[in-house]
């Protein structure tokens, strides 16, 4: 008897790999960058074009690019955990806000930049930066707060529906026992402050 070094029969590794529209939801630049591209030419469409008199207008091409932006960013955060939110998510306000900052260049560079009824200018492009930045950075972060709220109740219910509520239990002992040893140090804390 010999031992078979070349044995008859191989096990076949399958790797799958993601589907196309999954894979861009993994990656944070090329979310960033389509909602970056997307935004700022919806908001020079929408400038250049309709009613910019009627309020109608206005706060519904605004309400429907910011649910844009919260869509593209609950897309890609529903990949990760929410640990992972916390990195993530201030970096994908910066690297939209950068590309938006970056198509707004290009556009006043060639003269298609709107700015109200006028065209910016560059003059104009470093106020409109900042604020571009500010606001993706403060809506961005609000919405994932409220986001993740949402997250861990909803979590919360759905393991007590499907019975699992030893693991709603220990999720529950373990956010007290944190809570437990922030209060401990918080008096640690005080009683070195008070005692000096």
């Amino acid at each position: 008897m010999t031992a078979e070094f070349f044995p008859r029969k191989t096990v076949a590794w399958k790797l799958e790999e993601p589907a196309p529209l999954r894979q861009l939801s993994l990656s944070l630049p090329y979310m960033a960058l389509i909602t970056g591209v997307l935004l700022r030419l919806w908001r020079s469409y929408v400038l250049t074009h309709g009613a910019p008199d009627s309020w109608a207008w206005v706060g519904g091409t605004f309400l429907i690019g910011m649910v844009f932006l919260f869509l593209m960013v609950s897309i890609h955060l529903g990949n990760y955990t929410l640990r992972n939110w916390i990195w993530r998510a201030p970096s994908f306000a910066i690297l939209e806000a950068g590309v938006e900052i970056l198509m707004s260049l290009a556009l006043t560079t060639v003269g298609l930049e709107p700015l109200g009824a006028d065209r910016a200018e560059l003059s104009d492009w470093l106020p409109t930066s900042v604020r571009t930045l500010i606001w993706r950075l403060v809506g961005i972060m609000l919405f994932v707060m409220v986001l993740a709220v949402v997250v861990s109740i909803m979590r919360r219910i759905l393991l007590v529906a499907e019975q699992r509520s030893s693991m709603a239990v220990r999720i529950q002992r373990a956010s007290q026992e944190q809570e437990a040893i922030v209060d401990d140090a918080d008096d640690a804390t005080q009683g070195k402050g008070g005692g000096t």
